[in-house]
């Protein structure tokens, strides 16, 4: 058993200029980084051929694919597709979610340099999102696009712009698409290592699409340097990557930088296993999730916090799953959100009562444009809602606001080279010295010590004014709110923009709902459970007692009744809420938040 992560102490260099600018870097020194991601996969196949690198469920047990196995297999599908003639030009879309076949593909298609583009497998298969679909595919222009099931992706596959696109399928069906299968036969013509050693650090070999919530989607594009260089710079702050091969059961999306880029390059780069969990942190889903978790007992645990917080009841009950899940853990990591403190002093306890010790528990901060990891807490702390310092080789630029905040940009060799085929959203987004700007804000811990780590602020421009003039900082008070409702809340709308007081639109935890035996009947698109309502002002009513000041201060609350919807633009594929879109879609519930009565609105 091995619950005592071993981690490194922060070590961070600061430096101030005139205007009141900080410039934060690590003190310790950038780790040797691949050029290629091949160069993993060429190492393990060598030095660990037999040990498991990927695998998915397969009936009762699992397929699993081996290093050596994997090597051979992308090698194949490499020639395959340099024998179609495909190369940098010809991008391969991905509209299906994780799975071996697809983690084959896209390893391919770093290893010929041909950018793979996965996408989210809403955009397929909800009708409502196929605008979104028709924007990344005229955007991308692929050669190829590939999916799992081509019966199951028919409607998404008739549309116009897959005219003279390959398609390819693992089970083509009766669609004509050509069988994955077909695909790992090769290419005896292609000359695969002269491709691979053709590549270098700079090559785009991945086009990962950004979440679309304050625009539309932007293709970033994702150099073997980006991933390569991140990896060195994670494995400098969590030595136990290179003391043991780390074993994670993950369902993370891999249209995603967090699932696709940070999970599956850190199991390739450091001789690790992947274990696709098949299920997902939602009602019909959960329970799929729950029997993978017991099924492999993994290194490392990551998720989000709706995600541990579903599980952390799920291991209160089990004890085997307890010992199954939490008694060989390196690191429980969340991202997305900060994680409620109950939930943290729960896994707090139940890893001591099953192993005697606590994990790293632990967060990270970055964006896909930054591959991602571009701050890590990786030292012991005992709160939620810390992203940690600098990592090696990243250099920090802090802005500072006139609230003790600061605007974060960030310099290093993680960070994109720009957004594709888009050269004017690319020079908006850096600054004259070449720094990227995040438009996040973060403020110290301890202002007197940077080696205390950050703590995420929110982004920017989700600020706004009251009518008096008071500024309001809407993304870290929704996380505060989040954190006071939980888990009754899955996600929450802050309002109050020109107006006298601070409002809440709530989107509840149906899930939750359900098992407290909350009537979810709705009254023109808000909940009407005065028992619910009465639930909702009494944790709202309880934070204001510990919160001064109209900046801070919720005054009014709905719940409403329909959830986020995607084909409306409210939600992401990433399960982000655009904020804008809800207020716009939803004016008149809006309204009805700040008449003088409603039935449906509790004040507080």
């Amino acid at each position: 058993m091995n619950c005592m992560s071993r981690y490194r102490p922060h070590h961070v260099l600061r430096e101030e200029r005139a205007d009141g600018t900080v410039l934060l870097r690590s003190g310790y020194d950038l780790g040797p980084v691949a050029e290629r991601t091949g160069d993993w996969l060429h190492r393990w196949a060598e030095e660990a051929p037999d040990r498991v690198f990927l695998a998915e469920r397969h009936g009762a047990g699992w397929r699993e694919l081996t290093y050596l196995e994997t090597l051979q297999q992308v090698r194949a599908l490499a020639a395959a597709l340099l024998g179609r003639g495909m190369g940098p030009e010809t991008p391969i879309m991905v509209l299906s979610g994780n799975g071996v076949d697809h983690g084959l593909l896209a390893l391919a298609g770093q290893y010929a340099g041909i950018p793979v583009v996965p996408l989210a497998e809403q955009y397929s298969l909800i009708h409502g999102a196929h605008g979104r679909l028709r924007h990344a595919m005229e955007l991308i222009g692929p050669a190829m696009a590939y999916t799992v099931d081509a019966d199951h992706y028919a409607e998404a596959l008739a549309l116009d712009v897959f005219d003279g696109v390959e398609v390819v399928a693992s089970r083509p069906g009766s669609s004509g698409a050509t069988p994955f299968s077909d695909l790992l036969k090769g290419d005896g013509s292609a000359d695969v290592d002269a491709a691979f050693a053709a590549l270098t650090p700079e090559s785009v070999v991945k086009i990962l699409m950004t979440s679309g919530s304050t625009s539309s989607p932007k293709g970033v594009m994702t150099t073997h340097r980006m991933m390569c260089a991140n990896q060195a710079m994670i494995a400098d702050s969590l030595p136990f990557l290179r003391q043991r091969p780390p074993r994670i059961v993950d369902w993370l999306p891999w249209n995603h930088v967090f699932g696709g880029s940070h999970n599956f390059n850190m199991m390739l780069a450091n001789g690790g296993s992947l274990y696709i969990d098949d299920g997902k942190p939602v009602k019909g889903l959960f329970d799929r999730t729950v029997e993978n978790l017991g099924m492999i007992s993994g290194t490392m645990l990551f998720n989000v916090p709706v995600g541990f917080s579903m599980l952390l009841d799920a291991l209160k009950c089990d004890g085997d799953l307890r010992r199954t899940v939490l008694g060989d853990l390196d690191m429980l990591f969340y991202a997305g959100a900060s994680l409620p403190q109950e939930v943290w002093a729960g896994y707090e306890q139940l890893t001591l009562e099953t192993c005697g010790a606590v994990p790293l528990m632990t967060s990270s901060w970055g964006l896909t444009e930054t591959a991602p990891a571009t701050m890590l807490q990786q030292e012991p702390t005992d709160r939620s809602g810390v992203v940690g310092v600098p990592m090696t080789g990243v250099t920090a630029k802090l802005v500072p606001e006139d609230d003790g905040r600061y605007e974060v940009r960030v310099k290093g060799p993680n960070i994109m080279p720009g957004y594709f085929r888009a050269p004017e959203k690319t020079a908006e987004a850096f600054d004259d010295e070449g720094y990227f700007i995040t438009g996040d804000a973060m403020s110290f811990l301890v202002p007197e010590d940077p080696n205390k780590g950050m703590k995420f602020e929110g982004r920017i421009s989700e600020d706004f004014k009251l009518t008096s003039g008071t500024w309001v900082r809407a993304g870290q008070l929704r996380l505060d709110v989040l954190a006071c409702l939980a888990p009754l809340a899955q996600d929450v709308v802050i309002t109050g923009a020109d107006r006298d007081e601070i409002g809440v639109m709530i989107f509840p935890n149906m899930a939750v709902l359900e098992g407290e035996g909350f009537d979810p009947a709705d009254r023109d698109g808000a909940v009407t459970d005065p028992r619910l309502l009465s639930e909702i002002h009494r944790c709202l009513a309880e934070r204001a007692l510990s919160v001064s000041g109209s900046s801070s201060r919720i005054a009014r609350a709905m719940v409403l009744s329909e959830p986020p919807s995607m084909p409306e633009g409210e939600m992401t594929a990433k399960g982000n809420l655009n904020f804008r879109k809800v207020l716009s879609r939803r004016a008149d519930l809006l309204e009805r938040l700040y008449a003088p009565e409603d039935p449906c609105v509790t004040r507080i």
